[in-house]
């Protein structure tokens, strides 16, 4: 299964100055993501904690750590093989506590996972209960625990923007009115691929350089398989073939035979890695392809403002003729009640003048 998320929260994060030992560094800007990481094939915890692309904390949890609340809402852990001291600040003393509650818990795991790591390699190691070949018993792999999310998860809200409704029904403005929709989902898709992202990258960077450290760990195996075949050579061609001899040279085949068995285990656990880094390239062509699609989309989004933009200028045109029409309707109504007027004063006088002549 790999490495997976199992409870994530949201706190600043600081580190120890380490020059002074004394004061605290901020390592991020604002709050950020902190999240606890098991690996099943490992059987180990992790604390990570990514902004942006950066790693700004990569901590496993050991035995021997210990988290202390340090004020109502700051907590900090000591981890020594990153050879600094972590701090983190929270928005509330509930998360401080869920958080501390988490950190007791998995060391508590942790603790149980070594000391039966220990005696699996005391039973390995030891001659009188060691099983036949082809009969090792394999560890049951723990199950990994639900993953919790408290205060750390990303709410992406939809949002409809408000549009002015045109006098004119128009397919254009339809159209454009469905893409600012299809433009954020599209968004929304292309941000979690670039979250899921930088976590293989952090994810892959670990295993890069535990893959580093596992080839020097079998070249130090295979030197050592060379020099015990030679030194059973050697011991063969020795003429006594003593009882001591052959306990010697049957330590020295079972030392052999287990370093043979770490070798294959190393070799099984590059061929996870590589699969998982192939899966990462599959996400890359995703957000790729996800990317082009945002581009055409945006595009289509401008062609179709600049048409909405043609059809508003013309609108604004056949307003203003329509107005100036108006304008000269006007005029004409007022020339025509001018007339009209001069008309029915002529009427009266002509009137008058036929009353005057009968």
């Amino acid at each position: 299964m790999g490495e997976q998320p199992i409870y994530s929260t949201r706190a600043h994060v600081f580190q120890i100055d380490p020059n002074t030992k004394k004061n605290w560094l901020p390592a991020s800007k604002h709050a950020v993501t902190v999240s606890y990481f098991y690996d099943s094939t490992r059987n180990v915890y992790r604390i990570i904690s990514l902004d942006g692309t950066k790693a700004i904390i990569n901590s496993t949890i050991s035995p021997n750590m210990t988290f202390t609340k340090t004020s109502q809402k700051f907590g900090q852990w000591a981890d020594s093989r990153a050879n600094t001291v972590y701090g983190l600040g929270f928005s509330t003393e509930h998360h401080l506590a869920k958080f501390a509650e988490k950190f007791a818990e998995y060391k508590e795991a942790a603790r149980l996972a070594k000391e039966k790591s220990q005696e699996k390699m005391e039973m390995a190691t030891s001659p009188s209960q060691e099983s036949p070949a082809g009969e090792l018993s394999s560890p049951l792999t723990p199950v990994t625990p639900p993953m919790e999310n408290i205060n750390g998860t990303d709410e992406i809200c939809d949002t409809t923007p408000n549009s002015d409704t045109r006098p004119e029904p128009c397919q254009n403005a339809l159209a454009f009115a469905h893409s600012p929709a299809m433009t954020k989902h599209w968004e929304a898709e292309l941000e979690a691929l670039k979250g899921n992202n930088a976590k293989l990258t952090a994810a892959l960077l670990e295993s890069t350089a535990n893959v580093k450290q596992w080839k020097q760990q079998l070249a130090a195996y295979q030197e050592e398989a060379e020099r015990l075949h030679k030194r059973v050579t050697e011991l063969e061609c020795q003429s006594n073939q003593t009882p001591v001899i052959k306990s010697q040279k049957t330590e020295l085949n079972q030392t052999i035979e287990e370093l043979e068995n770490a070798l294959r285990d190393k070799e099984e656990e590059m061929e996870k890695l590589k699969e998982e880094l192939e899966n990462m390239n599959d996400l890359m062509e995703q957000k790729d392809t996800l990317t082009q699609k945002l581009e055409e989309t945006e595009l289509r989004s401008r062609v179709l403002e600049e048409q909405l933009a043609g059809a508003e200028q013309r609108l604004e045109e056949n307003q203003e003729e329509q107005e100036n029409f108006r304008k000269s309707l006007r005029t004409l109504l007022e020339l025509l009640d001018g007339k009209i007027f001069e008309l029915t004063e002529l009427r009266d006088t002509l009137a008058r003048l036929i009353e005057e002549a009968s």
